[in-house]
């Protein structure tokens, strides 16, 4: 079976119906108007084909496929004889999702990281466009830590493609410019990350840049201290963005691309750095 091409299929697939499909929803019922939608896009889309080439080309390898080979290691942590498929099954997902939710955190953490991961935050807008806007420097590295949690967990195979399929239709629901009634968003945010809650770790308030960091499930967030109900301005009063970082000029793929190199990017990362801390 040839779990590259099945891997591919499958994610690109769910990765373009995830994005129609939310892109419909905020269209019919946008949170808010935006003005720069055409030229955000299209920039977004460039972003993200300049990500997929550069990861492809250093990985080679997705983490299905490295699941599919890495199957007979018996020093697999989730690979273990006595432990139940099912089980197995479950906890992949799991473990997989809170080895994001580790990722993401120290991207708002740790000095340098945090000066490739602002060009996501410095999108002047927030829609299902903002989960591409992403440096292929932290693609890359990201990618590659989830390789080598995929290699060390030695995960079912279908644990690792559900994982992936959950995580391409969540970053695009998460980042939808739309919101949920309260009757539905309050009980869905206990087992998903909902855009309501996603857009307040997108706020240009520091402090709130540091909540809200889960990638599927929530429960990260919660049990880790970084869960906020709210942000200070409230749902609908909070705003998006990077200070510092307004205007056309963030939006040019040349910029997104230059941005961690800059010398705003450096102190705004020390800012950061010294608020997560505090």
């Amino acid at each position: 079976m040839d779990w590259t091409r099945i891997e591919s299929s499958s994610y690109w697939i769910m990765f373009v119906a995830a994005f129609l499909a939310f892109a419909m929803w905020e269209s019919v019922r946008p949170k808010r108007d935006f003005r720069r939608t055409e030229q955000r896009w299209l920039k977004h889309g460039a972003m993200l084909v300049i990500c997929t080439v550069i990861s492809v080309s250093i990985w080679r390898v997705g983490p299905v496929a490295l699941a599919f080979g890495v199957r007979g290691n018996r020093y697999g942590l989730l690979n273990q004889a006595w432990m139940p498929t099912a089980v197995r099954f479950v906890l992949a997902i799991l473990v997989l999702d809170f080895v994001k939710y580790l990722i993401h955190r120290v991207h708002h953490s740790v000095f340098l990281l945090w000066r490739v991961h602002q060009v996501h935050h410095s999108d002047p807008e927030f829609d299902v466009s903002t989960g591409l806007r992403v440096h292929p420097i932290e693609v890359t590295i990201s990618q590659g830590v989830y390789l080598l949690a995929v290699a060390a967990l030695a995960p079912p195979v279908m644990a690792v493609l559900t994982a992936e399929l959950l995580s391409a239709f969540q970053s695009f629901f998460s980042h939808a410019n739309a919101s949920l009634p309260g009757w539905i968003e309050r009980p869905l945010r206990l087992v998903l990350v909902t855009p309501d809650m996603h857009r307040t770790h997108h706020s240009v308030e520091i402090q709130e840049q540091y909540k809200n960091l889960g990638d599927i499930f929530p429960w990260w967030d919660r049990l880790c201290g970084t869960y906020l109900e709210t942000p200070a301005a409230g749902d609908e009063g909070v705003v998006t963005g990077l200070k510092g970082c307004e205007g056309d000029t963030v939006l040019g793929v040349r910029s997104m691309l230059a941005q961690p190199f800059r010398k705003e990017a450096a102190q705004a990362a020390d800012v950061s750095a010294t608020a997560a801390s505090a």
